[in-house]
């Protein structure tokens, strides 16, 4: 009696599982999922874009851009008494400290005609590029919370940065060319030259702080670093001194390495606009053609390096 019981239970069950499974739905087809998914244009949250794509995504928020970076510059003084005017004030000094020290104790003005315009030059050129590095590096790590929290090409963040230090540089310029005209220097044609320059420069400053970016991103601690980096490549450039005159007597290699720095490239390009006492002769050969290819190189090659990494920022 009690296995004829067990018997029924058992046949019973049976009985309604086979019933279940015949009245169950079929489970989904994930490739028909997926076609619908790519059929309205639906992806995996956060995935890296392709680079054209990606690059016009960027261009899309460019306004963005242009509005972070102005509140960023604005925000950078707004402790201090004289405000925006620090813009001008820093590299100004800088170009008293390295007169005196340069100039006047170690003599680096002799065959330099207008030391006070080729110096000032030097500093606000090269500033350009130095403030624009160091705030690549705080581009990612500084704007985690942005990051994390809004979903936008994290490219814009460091050029941002890079326009930010643009901006400065109008304001610069306006001084630094009240410096260049009282210290004797004729208003010609050739400044019409400073636009190109300053937008090659740009595109240059731009990859380089692209590169930076990423690396800082991994690394936060490259901003102790990069201060140190440069500085030694400001000597290497030709802020404070001819670097003609020293590649006279330099080794075939030292000089063409140091004909070939982009800094010194950018300081020779603006010098030779603004200042027609710095003759032919004191600058590297071929200027426009080694600033387009060191624009075009670092600027193109540092926003696919950039774009590369784009799903790893701000995670961890």
């Amino acid at each position: 009696m009690g296995e004829g019981v067990e018997l029924a239970v058992t046949d019973l069950s049976a009985s309604a599982r086979a019933a279940g499974g015949a009245g169950a739905a079929p489970p989904p087809d994930t490739t028909d999922l997926s076609e619908l998914a790519r059929r309205y244009g639906l992806g995996v949250s956060g995935a890296r874009p392709g680079l054209i794509e990606y690059a016009r995504q960027v261009w899309g928020r460019r306004h963005f851009i242009v509005t972070f970076a102005s509140s960023k510059l604005a925000a950078q003084y707004t402790t201090a008494r004289l405000g925006q005017l620090w813009q001008v004030v820093t590299p100004l000094v800088n170009a008293a400290v390295y007169f005196l020290i340069f100039g006047v104790l170690l003599g680096t003005h002799r065959g330099i005609q207008n030391y006070i315009a080729y110096l000032c030059v030097g500093v606000f050129i090269f500033n350009f590029t130095q403030q624009a590095v160091q705030s690549g590096t705080r581009s990612i790590p500084g704007n985690l919370t942005l990051i994390r929290a809004l979903h936008f090409p994290r490219a814009c963040l460091p050029v941002a940065a890079t326009i930010s230090q643009l901006q400065q540089l109008v304001l610069s310029m306006v001084v630094l060319s009240g410096i260049v005209l009282l210290t004797g220097e004729p208003l010609t044609w050739r400044w019409f030259l400073v636009i190109p320059a300053i937008l090659l420069q740009s595109m240059f400053n731009a990859g380089l702080v692209l590169i930076v970016a990423r690396l800082a991103a991994k690394t936060t601690d490259l901003s102790q670093l990069v201060p140190f980096v440069m500085r030694v490549w400001m000597y290497g450039s030709g802020v404070f001194y001819s670097t003609a005159i020293f590649s006279r007597h330099a080794p075939h290699a030292v000089s063409t390495l140091l004909n070939a720095n982009p800094a010194y490239v950018f300081i020779s390009l603006m010098r030779r606009s603004l200042m027609s006492s710095v003759p032919r002769d004191m600058v590297p050969g071929h200027l426009w053609l080694k600033a387009v290819l060191w624009a075009v190189v670092v600027g193109i090659g540092g926003f696919v390096f950039f774009w590369k990494a784009e799903e790893e920022y701000g995670r961890g």
